[in-house]
Protein backbone atom coordinates (compact mmCIF):
# COMPACT_ATOMS: atom_id res chain seq x y z
CA UNK A 1 0.00 0.00 0.00
CA UNK A 2 1.41 3.33 -0.61
CA UNK A 3 -0.18 5.59 1.78
CA UNK A 4 3.04 8.48 2.72
CA UNK A 5 3.64 10.88 5.03
CA UNK A 6 0.98 13.20 3.65
CA UNK A 7 -1.72 10.78 4.13
CA UNK A 8 -0.55 9.62 8.03
CA UNK A 9 0.20 13.17 9.07
CA UNK A 10 -2.97 14.65 7.64
CA UNK A 11 -4.86 11.67 10.09
CA UNK A 12 -2.83 12.68 12.93
CA UNK A 13 -3.48 16.24 12.26
CA UNK A 14 -7.05 15.98 12.49
CA UNK A 15 -7.66 13.37 14.96
CA UNK A 16 -5.27 15.87 17.19
CA UNK A 17 -7.65 18.85 16.29
CA UNK A 18 -10.87 16.52 16.83
CA UNK A 19 -9.49 16.06 20.63
CA UNK A 20 -8.46 19.50 21.41
CA UNK A 21 -11.10 22.03 19.27
CA UNK A 22 -14.10 20.46 21.69
CA UNK A 23 -13.15 23.52 23.77
CA UNK A 24 -11.83 26.03 21.51
CA UNK A 25 -10.06 26.77 17.93
CA UNK A 26 -6.95 24.87 17.42
CA UNK A 27 -3.35 26.84 16.08
CA UNK A 28 -1.48 25.02 13.50
CA UNK A 29 1.86 25.82 15.70
CA UNK A 30 0.05 23.79 18.73
CA UNK A 31 -0.45 21.02 16.79
CA UNK A 32 2.76 21.13 14.92
CA UNK A 33 4.61 21.29 18.84
CA UNK A 34 1.94 18.71 19.89
CA UNK A 35 2.69 16.19 17.04
CA UNK A 36 6.05 17.10 15.55
CA UNK A 37 5.25 17.82 12.59
CA UNK A 38 6.61 21.36 10.44
CA UNK A 39 4.14 23.85 10.90
CA UNK A 40 4.78 25.04 6.65
CA UNK A 41 3.78 21.17 5.87
CA UNK A 42 0.64 21.34 8.34
CA UNK A 43 -0.63 24.70 6.57
CA UNK A 44 -0.08 22.68 3.17
CA UNK A 45 -2.47 20.05 4.34
CA UNK A 46 -4.95 22.33 5.91
CA UNK A 47 -5.37 23.93 2.89
CA UNK A 48 -6.57 20.68 1.13
CA UNK A 49 -8.37 19.81 4.22
CA UNK A 50 -9.84 23.35 4.39
CA UNK A 51 -11.32 22.68 0.34
CA UNK A 52 -12.60 19.43 1.16
CA UNK A 53 -14.73 20.84 3.96
CA UNK A 54 -13.79 19.27 6.90
CA UNK A 55 -11.62 22.19 8.60
CA UNK A 56 -12.26 25.67 8.35
CA UNK A 57 -10.40 28.36 10.01
CA UNK A 58 -11.35 31.01 12.95
CA UNK A 59 -9.52 34.32 12.61
CA UNK A 60 -8.33 36.63 15.40
CA UNK A 61 -7.49 36.63 19.38
CA UNK A 62 -7.86 32.43 20.17
CA UNK A 63 -8.50 31.73 16.66
CA UNK A 64 -6.75 28.60 14.72
CA UNK A 65 -9.13 25.73 12.85
CA UNK A 66 -12.43 23.53 13.71
CA UNK A 67 -13.62 21.10 12.24
CA UNK A 68 -16.89 21.74 9.85
CA UNK A 69 -18.57 18.12 10.67
CA UNK A 70 -18.85 16.16 13.60
CA UNK A 71 -16.42 13.71 14.21
CA UNK A 72 -18.51 10.77 13.61
CA UNK A 73 -19.45 11.90 10.14
CA UNK A 74 -15.45 12.03 9.31
CA UNK A 75 -13.78 8.54 8.36
CA UNK A 76 -10.13 8.57 7.75
CA UNK A 77 -10.80 7.29 4.49
CA UNK A 78 -11.57 10.63 3.29
CA UNK A 79 -9.04 12.47 5.35
CA UNK A 80 -6.74 10.62 3.42
CA UNK A 81 -8.48 11.39 -0.03
CA UNK A 82 -8.65 15.22 0.97
CA UNK A 83 -5.56 15.44 1.19
CA UNK A 84 -4.75 13.84 -2.83
CA UNK A 85 -3.65 10.67 -1.02
CA UNK A 86 -4.79 7.62 -2.70
CA UNK A 87 -4.98 3.92 -0.79
CA UNK A 88 -3.47 1.87 -3.46
CA UNK A 89 -1.89 -1.78 -3.36
CA UNK A 90 -1.25 -1.91 -7.42
CA UNK A 91 1.93 -1.09 -9.03
CA UNK A 92 0.03 0.78 -11.54
CA UNK A 93 -2.58 2.65 -9.76
CA UNK A 94 -5.40 0.95 -11.25
CA UNK A 95 -4.99 1.15 -14.33
CA UNK A 96 -4.03 -2.52 -15.62
CA UNK A 97 -1.06 -1.14 -17.61
CA UNK A 98 1.11 -2.62 -14.72
CA UNK A 99 3.16 -5.30 -17.47
CA UNK A 100 3.49 -4.42 -21.10
CA UNK A 101 0.42 -2.06 -20.86
CA UNK A 102 -1.91 -5.16 -19.46
CA UNK A 103 -3.05 -6.37 -16.14
CA UNK A 104 -0.69 -8.36 -14.62
CA UNK A 105 -1.03 -11.85 -13.33
CA UNK A 106 -1.78 -10.40 -9.84
CA UNK A 107 -3.85 -6.99 -10.75
CA UNK A 108 -7.06 -8.58 -9.26
CA UNK A 109 -5.16 -9.75 -6.07
CA UNK A 110 -3.66 -6.12 -5.47
CA UNK A 111 -6.36 -4.25 -6.21
CA UNK A 112 -8.75 -6.33 -3.79
CA UNK A 113 -6.51 -5.86 -1.32
CA UNK A 114 -6.64 -2.10 -2.17
CA UNK A 115 -10.44 -1.95 -1.63
CA UNK A 116 -10.14 -3.99 1.59
CA UNK A 117 -7.87 -1.24 3.12
CA UNK A 118 -10.33 1.44 1.34
CA UNK A 119 -13.40 0.08 3.29
CA UNK A 120 -11.05 -0.53 6.68
CA UNK A 121 -10.55 3.10 6.79
CA UNK A 122 -13.86 4.24 5.13
CA UNK A 123 -15.25 2.19 8.83
CA UNK A 124 -13.58 3.71 10.83
CA UNK A 125 -14.16 7.46 12.01
CA UNK A 126 -12.55 10.27 13.75
CA UNK A 127 -15.25 10.08 16.87
CA UNK A 128 -14.12 6.14 17.15
CA UNK A 129 -10.50 6.83 17.32
CA UNK A 130 -11.60 9.45 20.20
CA UNK A 131 -13.32 7.21 22.51
CA UNK A 132 -10.23 4.82 22.75
CA UNK A 133 -8.52 5.09 26.09
CA UNK A 134 -4.84 4.75 24.38
CA UNK A 135 -5.47 7.55 22.33
CA UNK A 136 -6.69 9.83 25.26
CA UNK A 137 -3.86 8.55 27.21
CA UNK A 138 -1.67 9.90 23.99
CA UNK A 139 -2.65 13.21 23.56
CA UNK A 140 -2.66 13.84 27.36
CA UNK A 141 1.23 12.65 27.33
CA UNK A 142 1.82 14.95 24.36
CA UNK A 143 0.10 17.97 25.54
CA UNK A 144 2.02 17.47 28.83
CA UNK A 145 5.61 17.14 26.78
CA UNK A 146 4.08 20.43 24.62
CA UNK A 147 3.79 22.49 27.74
CA UNK A 148 6.79 21.14 29.06
CA UNK A 149 8.78 22.46 25.96
CA UNK A 150 7.19 25.56 26.07
CA UNK A 151 7.89 26.00 29.88
CA UNK A 152 11.93 25.32 29.08
CA UNK A 153 11.69 27.80 25.67
CA UNK A 154 10.29 30.59 28.33
CA UNK A 155 13.13 29.78 30.89
CA UNK A 156 15.60 30.09 28.26
CA UNK A 157 14.11 32.62 25.98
Amino acid sequence: MRLTTKGRYAVTAMLDLAFHSQVKPVTLTDIAARQTISLSYLEQLFARLRRAGMVKGVRGPGGGYKLCKKTSDINIADIIAAVDETIDSTKCSGDENCQKEQACLTHDLWMGLSEQIRNYLKGITLAELLEKNTVQNIAQRQDQDAHRVIEIHRQLG
